[in-house]
């Protein structure tokens, strides 16, 4: 069972996040607000326009980020392969580095939203992985 909660809702926490570039590429990534609490090589959940994808957070001199949104989480481990629904997010927008988007936190250190500024959204929460469960794969991932 899943419930769906409002970007604008009492249950939903709103941050303002940047678009950036990764490092030396031009690709773009989404520079963390400093109140995220959220730990770099953490997988968190993202919702791209209504989408739910995989993203490995990241941290680097300025602080924390997301450099991609993949369709699986080991393809968010990688960041090499696969399609960066983060950046085609972006250049679906009229965004580009240095302006600001909404970053919801909908369910703390597992499901976020990022959204262009003002535009409203409807997320659809479902149960987090227990940890355990999620310890046990990382485990049986590894031995491979």
């Amino acid at each position: 069972m899943s419930d769906r909660v409002a970007s604008d809702g009492d249950a939903v926490t709103t941050y303002r996040a940047e678009l950036a570039r990764s490092g030396g590429t031009r690709r773009p990534c989404l520079r963390l607000p400093d109140d995220a609490a959220l730990d770099p090589g953490e997988f968190v959940r993202l919702v791209l326009d209504g989408d739910e994808y995989h993203a490995r957070v990241d941290a680097d001199a300025s602080g924390l980020l997301l450099r991609g949104a993949y369709d699986n989480r080991r393809l968010a481990r990688s960041d090499r392969e696969g399609t960066n629904r983060l950046v085609e997010w972006v250049r679906g927008t009229d965004l580009e580095a240095g302006r600001s988007v909404d970053f919801d936190e909908v369910t703390p250190g597992h499901l976020y939203g990022a959204r262009v500024p003002g535009r409203r959204t409807v997320y659809t929460v479902t149960r987090q992985p227990d940890d355990s469960l999620a310890a046990i794969a990382e485990d049986l991932h590894d031995d491979q």
